[in-house]
């Protein structure tokens, strides 16, 4: 495979590190800019919401542009939001510099997998865009734990300046190594969002986006769940968000077989069914557990919720392709966007939770949340997930 595929990969895991490595950091950074842990979590929303609105406009707007320029700014972007967020004072750079980050993440992730496919022979397209896609994976898995570690040992600026620094090392090495000229897809944002009116389409992408918000309504929030509900030290913060990676790695890995054995849509109904049992346990762990007890019984609780939570997206993705297969590069492109649209709705909706009550609350109210979609693809008319697409 290309090297440059490599480095696009890299990219995609330093842009993708940011929404993760917040769940860590909220405690730190609420402590030392003198806000409530529930007002830091609205940076992560201000980050997903960024990236969700803004990804498929800035993707038209540039589509006219060279590649090579405009995968340069995004990265350039990233990390000019990235070091005024390691040198922020106040809440509201803060919030400035998440709006910055997840404009330029989302401009990137949407240019890396289009040069992809451009510098891939047919043949290895699917390969390499995996490969870029893959760097969200270890970003759950390796960047956050890691983040949060020197975090902890070196103060929450240099977990977002480290970030900045790989950034800045895929910047330089990508702009010397593609070459000019790499064209662009120049659609409208009207057709950009035209994909919606295929049957089915507008539900799916739906689902995911409540699905992602019952998550992060407890993802975003580790750092309190993890001391003030459990009782744990601070320090095995980092260790919980490893176990939780390593969850997450595990799900990606297995939703493909799981897939193809059971089918996407009971796997998606698996999928959302343990989640709300996790939410469950969660709460009564917090409640009922003493500290000896709660930490390690959590930490199994959340390595079962990270690999039924991402072993979810593909399969939905699977649901999602079957429905319109001939635009499934636009229908895929807003379901990226609907998983951070929901990443922001989460978090803030956890924010309000926990300005309201206890960490135990957040699953209880995480539980609700993802009995929506499960309620919907239960609803559904057959197994398969809407009526497919008409005949042309």
């Amino acid at each position: 495979m290309d090297r440059r595929i490599y480095l696009l990969g890299l990219g995609a895991f330093a842009v993708s590190t940011v929404a993760f490595l917040f769940s860590g950091l909220l405690p730190l950074i609420a402590d030392d800019i003198g806000v409530s842990v529930a007002q830091a979590g609205y940076l992560v929303t201000a980050y997903s919401m960024s990236y969700a609105l803004f990804t498929p406009v800035l993707a038209a707007v540039t589509g006219r542009f060279d590649r090579r320029y405009v995968v340069g700014g995004a990265l350039a972007a990233f990390v000019g939001g990235m070091m005024l967020t390691a040198f922020s004072q106040s809440i509201g750079i803060l919030v400035l510099a998440q709006v910055i980050t997840g404009m330029a993440a989302g401009l990137f992730a949407a240019t890396g997998q289009g040069i992809a496919v451009t510098l891939s022979e047919p043949a290895q397209r699917a390969k390499a865009i995996s490969m870029v896609v893959s760097g969200t994976t270890f970003a759950v898995a390796l960047g956050a734990p890691l983040g949060s570690f020197l975090a902890h040992y070196a103060g929450w600026r240099a977990g977002f300046g480290a970030v900045g620094a790989v950034a800045f090392i895929c910047l330089i090495a990508l702009l010397s190594l593609l070459p000019r000229n790499l064209p662009g897809a120049r659609l409208s944002l009207s057709e950009r969002l035209s994909v919606v009116r295929e049957p089915g389409v507008a539900r799916l992408i739906l689902m995911t986006f409540i699905f992602m918000a019952s998550a992060f309504l407890v993802v975003g929030y580790l750092g309190p769940i993890v001391t003030e509900g459990a009782g744990m030290a601070p320090d095995m913060l980092p260790v919980v968000l490893v176990v939780y990676g390593i969850g997450a790695i595990l799900g990606n890995y297995c939703s493909g077989r799981l897939t193809d054995r059971i089918g996407a849509r009971r796997m998606v109904i698996a999928s959302l069914l343990t989640s709300v049992v996790c939410s469950l346990l969660l709460a009564a762990i917090l409640l009922w557990l003493p500290s000896a007890i709660a930490g390690p019984v959590l930490m199994i609780t959340l390595f079962l919720w990270a690999f039924v939570g991402w072993v979810y997206p593909p399969a939905q993705i699977s649901r999602l392709v079957a429905q319109a297969p001939g635009a499934a590069h636009l229908s895929l492109a807003l379901h990226a966007s609907a998983i951070y649209l929901g990443i922001a709705a989460g978090t803030f909706i956890g924010g309000r939770v926990l300005e309201l009550a206890p960490p135990f609350a957040l699953g209880p109210a995480a539980c609700i949340i993802a009995a929506v979609p499960l309620l919907m693809v239960l609803g559904e008319r057959s197994p398969r997930a809407v009526p497919g697409p008409t005949a042309a």
